[in-house]
């Protein structure tokens, strides 16, 4: 097969996508690695070229790339993952309004395009989360305990454009986190970036069936093939708190060669079937209840 790898310069020599290619290579395909953020690109000419059987992005946030698989979309192009689906899930504030109007168990969400606008959240829903919403790596995540201590952090949350803000979820200071790569999903846990003192170091774990049935859905919402969720378990059961397309795979056996499978099989024009933790059976409904998320509309908070 002949690929486009669009590499963003934050991960110029990152393992990931840059062992995906390296493997690509080695069992005979052709890849092609473009640069968005380090190379001039006369548009019309890129998206004509047309050549290729898929065009794969890592995303970065405000990063050019997704531009440019944009432009190979509109042409009719193969992009991994979909390019429609990566701005659904890029934009926070957008990612929590189309999962809560789809039945995803998220936390309500405020967008305010300036932090001033934070101080008009009710004080019930404290405490709380905020973030930007193109944030990633959980950078500029901000645990609000109470409404008195919202002007000592505005300096900080200035500049970083518009911002969400959700409730707290209680929990025990870890993330699970799940890889969903083709047909595997792989769970870890780590400490939460709320909880930096907390002596957990990220681990592999058994993913439950309610969290893979979970994950099933997440991707069926958001048409993704390959991407991550972040889920706290709370009280009231697991909540999604992040969606992130093409994520860093991190404790995914092999992940390299997994990636690579996925990635050729998309290109392929195969999709997925839904199925649990790799050599797991499918969890009971997963497919079920996947097509359920992505069909039906449940009552929930617009932004």
């Amino acid at each position: 097969m002949k690929l486009c790898f669009l590499v963003e310069e934050n991960y110029r020599y990152d393992g990931m996508p840059v062992e995906v290619i390296r493997r690509l290579h080695a069992w005979g395909h052709q890849v092609d690695v473009l640069r968005p953020g380090g190379s001039l690109h006369r548009m019309t000419e890129v998206v004509r070229a047309g050549s290729h059987d898929a065009w794969v992005l890592k995303t970065v946030s405000g990063g050019p790339g997704l531009t440019l698989l944009e432009a190979a979309a509109s042409a009719g192009m193969t992009t991994v993952n979909d390019a429609r689906s990566i701005r659904g899930v890029r934009d926070k504030a957008l990612a929590a309004a189309i999962g809560r109007s789809r039945g995803l168990p998220m936390p309500t969400t405020y967008a305010a395009a300036r932090p001033e606008l934070l101080a008009e959240i009710p004080e019930s829903d404290y405490p709380l989360v905020v973030k930007p919403a193109d944030g990633s790596s959980g950078r500029a995540v901000h645990l609000l305990a109470a409404p008195d201590r919202l002007p000592a952090l505005l300096p900080v949350l200035r500049g970083e454009g518009l911002l969400i803000a959700q409730p707290y979820v209680p929990n025990a200071g870890v993330d699970i986190k799940v890889y969903c790569v083709g047909d595997d999903f792989h769970a870890t846990e780590r400490r939460s970036p709320l909880h930096p003192d907390h002596p957990h170091r990220e681990r592999r774990v058994p993913l439950s069936r309610e969290v893979a049935a979970l994950a099933a859905q997440v991707g069926a919402v958001y048409g993704l093939d390959l991407y991550g969720l972040d889920v706290l378990l709370g009280p009231d059961g697991p909540v999604v708190v992040d969606v992130n397309d093409f994520p860093s795979f991190r404790q995914v056996p092999d992940a390299a060669s997994r990636v690579a499978s996925a990635v050729l099989a998309l290109a392929a024009g195969e999709r997925p079937s839904v199925v649990g933790h790799a050599g797991w059976a499918s969890p009971p409904g997963a497919g079920e209840r996947a097509a359920a998320g992505a069909m039906a509309v449940a009552a929930g908070d617009a932004l």
